[in-house]
């Protein structure tokens, strides 16, 4: 299948294909004759598994391992779980950053009149030199 099939059937755009292959997320794709990339259905399987990483907010470098754990068979599961648990402890991280980001601003959003004033707690809150 050509580089338009692929993008349809894994839902994962050429542009973003093209850049997989570059970076060595996917293996470059054979060509035919006339110079067209050519894909199999396994490139199909790949991608839809790259884009269930992505959604999940794994790096690429991460999927990277996630794809060599994958393609092997022999591997023990501790190293992918101990991939998962690493991703986990940065996504609650993350969380923890944005929760704390959110009660700033609600507590900012509170203490403003949002009215004809210029005084602002918000603008006051985000300046540091204050």
């Amino acid at each position: 299948m050509n580089i338009g099939e692929l993008a349809s059937m894994s839902d994962v755009n050429a542009k973003m294909i093209r850049r997989y292959e570059e970076n060595g997320i996917i293996p470059k794709a054979g060509r035919s004759l006339s110079g067209y990339r050519q894909y199999s259905e396994k490139d199909v399987h790949v991608l839809k598994f790259v884009k269930r990483a992505r959604e999940l907010g794994f790096s690429m470098k991460d999927i990277k391992q996630l794809l060599s754990l994958w393609r092997n068979k022999s591997r023990p599961s501790s190293q992918v779980k101990s991939l998962a648990l690493k991703h986990k402890k940065e996504l609650e991280m993350k969380l923890k950053e944005i929760q704390e980001m959110l009660h700033t601003i609600n507590n900012l959003v509170e203490h403003c009149h949002g009215d004809d004033r210029p005084d602002c707690p918000i603008l006051d809150g985000l300046d540091c030199h204050k």
